[in-house]
């Protein structure tokens, strides 16, 4: 077990009983994700956590293949479709973002909420992401841009709390940064925009070109 999914197995209970910070953002990044869903969409979530999201969405899409580094997190999320009327067309999956570990398939849109700034190597994960997403498929993420606020004067606190096992290992990026990267794994970015908690979540659209 990594150090990462160690940590997210020790405070998943906490983290499913904690209510929605930012109730506004979460439901526009829904709407939005919605829009771009069809009845026969295939969708791939990363770092899906306890699964409210794709269960949330569900019901806009053919299937939806959720995974996370998480054990904790991903059977907490299993125990979700167990009740009276859960959606069938979901599975959970322990899995890193990573080329040889994410759900195999090809798929017509892949989310990422809240995750990317929590990846060890974020063009290693992006890379993998990209080689999910179907040519004229999208890309939908949100992205607390760390370094693009005073969080930023954190960053050797965080850093000391991770070695200690106190705190998720954190990339402090910049809102530049993250589109530079998402576009040089063969993206185009048809949509961003921040939601106005700091530091800013940064949301972005990004189609992948043929």
């Amino acid at each position: 077990m990594t150090a990462d999914a160690a940590f997210w197995d020790q405070i998943a209970e906490k983290y499913a009983r904690d209510p929605i910070k930012d109730m506004r953002s979460f439901e526009y990044t829904l709407e939005r994700t919605r829009s771009f869903l069809n009845a026969g969409s295939r969708v791939l979530e990363v770092g899906c956590g306890t699964g409210t999201s794709a269960l949330l969405l569900a019901r806009s899409a053919r299937r939806i293949a959720a995974c996370d580094v998480s054990e904790a997190m991903v059977r907490i999320a299993r125990q979700k479709l167990e009740v009276p009327d859960a959606p069938q067309n979901v599975t959970f999956e322990v899995a890193p973002i990573s080329r040889e570990h994410l759900p195999v398939g090809t798929f017509d849109v892949v989310t990422a909420f809240n995750v990317l700034h929590l990846v060890r190597d974020l063009d290693e994960a992006l890379a993998a992401v990209a080689g999910r997403v179907r040519p004229g498929g999208f890309f939908i993420s949100k992205t607390p841009c760390l370094a693009d606020s005073s969080f930023l004067l954190l960053k050797p606190v965080v850093a000391m709390m991770a070695r200690m096992g106190k705190a998720p290992q954190v990339l402090f990026l910049t809102r530049r940064t993250l589109q530079a990267r998402i576009r040089a794994q063969g993206f185009q970015l048809i949509e961003v925009g921040d939601f106005p908690r700091r530091p800013p979540r940064h949301f972005i659209v990004a189609r992948r070109l043929d």
